[in-house]
């Protein structure tokens, strides 16, 4: 099975700015900006809806139906706001959503995609409590996790989209990042890995260190955890959303495979070991939760990336990939225990794994503007 036609990789150019100095000075975080967790109050959850038979072969129609389920746990308890093709692409997918979300509930934003995967192109959102605009679009360049699946010019302007219709300032940060690469705590702590954001097809003239910088001027954070290697079937070189999530400001969720045969077992137990000796900007060690990893998925030979770990924190739900295995009910039992004021809604991500991607894959939140004070 393909995902997507592989060609030849072209490092995309870096467009930072004149010096280190002004960037500093002119970033969201010297203005007051900040990445909010994923658990802190949502104004919308924003999707792009699956269209792509590249993507899901043999397989779409039972992607969209995951979709919907989806959708509907969401629109319980925020507005949900849906990319489509064209008006009859809309037509389509409310069709598939008639009787089960209020029309008000939904809003439709005709911006075609050349795929689904809104995390990792789609704006990614930071706030401030003071002054007039307090959220910024960050708007991220994107080249297809290293240029493998081409075209993608429809999801690069994406998140210019999202800014545009949301009436909101947007700023390019000036390097190419997916949202799935990375996961913060809302209070200075970033988790990532090097395997994604290292890898040279992503921004081959800035290393560690400037990296850093421009994470810390966009995202407001002061502490970068730096993981490793990523799981078996994941073409996107190694996203964090598949490994170790924030569930609480001291307190991350991690897979771990104790199957020592399985290749998945050593980098996981390899980034448990980093997040044991990690400690937080004011000293505090991490809480660690296991996340056990769900039986090996296959479609044609191919193993998937499936992963308890790609999970999707709602305002009043978290949507659980699972997948017909006997992991499903342990998984679903320890993040509800992290997350007790929250209903858990386990999804069938089965069909949706086939396109190499879950549900924190096909979000990206719109978070609360804060107030005053």
């Amino acid at each position: 099975m393909t995902h997507r036609r592989v060609v030849a990789i072209k490092p995309a150019a870096c467009r930072a700015a004149t010096t280190m100095n002004q960037r500093e000075q002119d970033a969201p975080a010297a203005r007051g900006y900040r990445m909010p967790a994923e658990w802190e109050r949502h104004e919308a959850t924003w999707l792009s809806w699956p269209h792509n038979r590249e993507t899901w072969p043999g397989c779409l129609e039972r992607a969209e139906a995951a979709m919907v389920e989806f959708a509907v746990a969401l629109a319980e308890h925020e507005q949900v706001h849906i990319n489509v093709l064209s008006r009859d692409h809309q037509l389509h997918v409310s069709g598939l959503l008639d009787r089960r979300i209020p029309p008000e509930s939904v809003t439709w934003h005709d911006f075609p995609t050349d795929d689904a995967w809104i995390r990792d192109y789609g704006a990614v959102f930071v706030v401030r409590g003071g002054g007039s605009e307090r959220l910024l679009a960050l708007d991220f360049d994107y080249n297809a996790w290293g240029g493998k699946y081409p075209p993608y010019d429809l999801d690069r302007g994406i998140a210019r989209r999202m800014a545009d219709a949301l009436g909101v300032p947007r700023r390019s940060p000036g390097i190419v990042l997916e949202g799935g690469s990375i996961d913060v705590n809302g209070a200075g702590a970033l988790v990532t890995t090097g395997q994604c954001l290292l890898n040279a097809h992503r921004n081959p003239g800035l290393d560690r260190a400037g990296l850093e910088a421009v994470l810390a001027g966009s995202l407001g954070v002061t502490r970068i955890i730096w993981l490793g290697d990523g799981i078996a079937g994941d073409d996107t070189d190694g996203h964090v959303d598949n490994l170790t999530r924030f569930v609480g400001r001291n307190t991350v969720v991690t897979a771990i495979e104790p199957n020592a045969a399985d290749p998945n077992h050593a980098p996981l137990a390899g980034n448990r070991e980093r997040l044991a000796s990690v400690r937080l900007s004011d000293g505090t060690a991490l809480d660690i939760v296991d996340l056990p990893m769900p039986a090996p998925v296959h479609v044609a030979g191919r193993r998937l990336p499936a992963s308890y770990a790609n999970f999707y924190i709602g305002n009043e739900i978290v949507a659980v990939p699972v997948f017909s295995c006997a992991g499903d009910e342990q998984a679903c039992g320890i993040l509800g225990s992290c997350f007790p004021g929250r209903r858990i809604v386990p999804i069938d991500c089965t069909a949706l794994a086939v396109g190499l991607g879950a549900l924190h894959c096909l979000t990206q939140q719109v978070p609360a503007v804060p107030r005053a004070g």
